[in-house]
């Protein structure tokens, strides 16, 4: 099926400008499964398909733009990571990627525990019956009262991000009449993105308590002698969208070396490290991410390693996968508004959302895939660059793609792997009204988390 070409942009044999792209692919109509969620397919008309229900008929009862989750999908890679790292490591879903009581629940049914940094965050688990003690609570700065709730519910770790949290989350244990299980977060000076790693010089930043200087090894002292603690272990996060092991290695020789000077100074082995999260998944073909059971294993190994070396006992080690789990998930269906050939450069292709539904383009510079789904086109590839309806420049979806070169308004296109701090980050902006997240499974769809209303605007409004 193919309709009438408006006249485009360069086509791939021109002379393209500038940009972040490769070449086209040999077939635009190819849905590649490194990207796409598990049950997306396309049906004998050609239109793209998930959990059994074609995107128009989505697009038809929920509207766009629009996040669509493969359930099947999301619950499989739960079940990929749990049963990767067994029963004697524990899997920690970053609650921050994407969050909802829906999600919660799944998450409690296929076993994993939950990591949340907020009150908010920590509301929305225990609403959903996650269990508290399988609840850790992140942040680099939270209030006294988040800290009372999270005490008073019994999560199973507070993970302590500066001097003055020591004596906060103890001082909050202690009135309750309680004794709090903590970790210590260290910036073990490894930074770690994509395909590279520094292993120097990133203490700067907002997070944990570094090494260097022995300030790490002076937060373990302080709060070994509070009454209203447990000090259980050692946290690091080293960075994000990680595809390389080898800084996870580094990172895991530095935290071990702490836990065997704690041995060392206070007879005192902590039997727990957790590594935090940050593994990549695939936005685009190029990306190649690793399997549940390879990262679990080459962890385990490198772990077991420096602890043989030291002569430590192998530690209980924790993961936080976020990303990795739902990032594949999920993708934005967007209605076409407007074509917008530029005559030698790209064609701009204008979408009903934009950068209030997915600003890491904007924010990070970040690389997206994007095909029509609402049909198949055997039309030339144009270059083209998805954008949203907001009053910014910066408002772009998919910087530089190849879409068929008929594509007209009323199209559908999708952007795929949005599942991870899409809704997250979402916004008002330009008092746009946030996309509805609707689960999809074995041929049916149910809205958990709906689309908002000019009324919900209107409510916060007090005039």
């Amino acid at each position: 099926m193919s309709r009438s070409a408006h006249p485009a942009g360069p086509r791939h044999a021109d002379v393209l400008p500038e940009g972040h792209y490769s070449a086209p692919p040999a077939d635009l109509n190819h849905l590649d499964p490194k990207v796409w969620a598990r049950t997306v397919t396309r049906d004998e008309r050609g239109v793209a398909t998930v959990g059994g229900i074609a995107v128009d008929a989505l697009a038809e009862e929920f509207g766009t733009p629009a996040y669509f989750l493969d359930e099947t999908d999301f619950r499989a890679r739960c079940r990929a990571w749990a049963e990767a790292f067994g029963k004697d490591a524990d899997v920690f879903y970053a609650g921050k990627a994407f969050l909802s009581r829906a999600v919660v629940r799944w998450l409690k049914e296929e076993g994993l525990n939950l990591d949340v940094c907020s009150g908010g965050e920590l509301t929305t688990a225990l609403s959903a019956g996650m269990p508290a003690e399988r609840i850790a609570f992140h942040g680099n700065n939270k209030s006294e009262e988040e800290i009372r709730t999270a005490v008073e519910a019994g999560v199973g770790r507070i993970v302590l991000d500066s001097f003055q949290e020591i004596v906060r989350v103890a001082h909050v244990a202690q009135s309750l009449g309680k004794r709090q299980r903590v970790q210590i977060r260290v910036t073990v000076g490894v930074e770690a993105h994509t395909h590279e790693f520094i292993a120097t010089a990133h203490e700067d930043q907002k997070f944990g308590i570094a090494l260097a200087g022995g300030q790490a090894a002076e937060a373990v002292r302080r709060a070994l002698k509070l009454d209203g603690l447990e000090l259980i272990g050692i946290h690091s996060h080293i960075g994000s969208q990680i595809f390389d092991m080898a800084g996870f290695e580094v990172s895991a020789r530095r935290v071990v070396q702490l836990l065997a000077e704690v041995r060392d100074e206070h007879g005192v082995e902590l039997p727990e490290i957790d590594l935090g999260g940050g593994l990549g998944i695939a936005y685009t073909s190029e990306d190649d991410p690793r399997e549940p059971h390879e990262i679990a294993k080459a962890l385990t190994e490198i772990v077991t390693r420096e602890c043989e070396a030291a002569g430590l006992r192998t530690p209980r080690i924790s993961v936080e996968p976020g990303r990795a789990i739902v990032g594949p998930t999920a993708f934005t269906l967007y209605r076409v508004g407007t074509v917008k050939p530029l005559e030698g450069l790209r064609t701009y292709v204008s979408v009903d959302g934009g950068m209030s539904d997915n600003i890491r383009t904007a924010l990070y510079d970040a690389e997206y895939s994007v095909s029509l789904v609402s049909r198949t086109s055997e039309a030339e590839p144009m270059l083209s660059r998805v954008v949203g309806k907001h009053c910014e420049s910066g408002d772009i979806v998919v910087r530089d793609a190849f879409l068929p070169s008929d594509l007209a308004p009323g199209d559908l296109i999708a952007v795929p792997a949005t599942g991870a701090y899409c809704r997250s980050m979402a916004s008002n902006y330009n008092h746009a009204l946030r996309p509805p997240v609707v689960a999809v499974r074995d041929g049916e769809a149910r809205v958990i988390v709906r689309r908002e209303t000019e009324e919900d605007l209107l409510r916060l409004d007090v005039g």
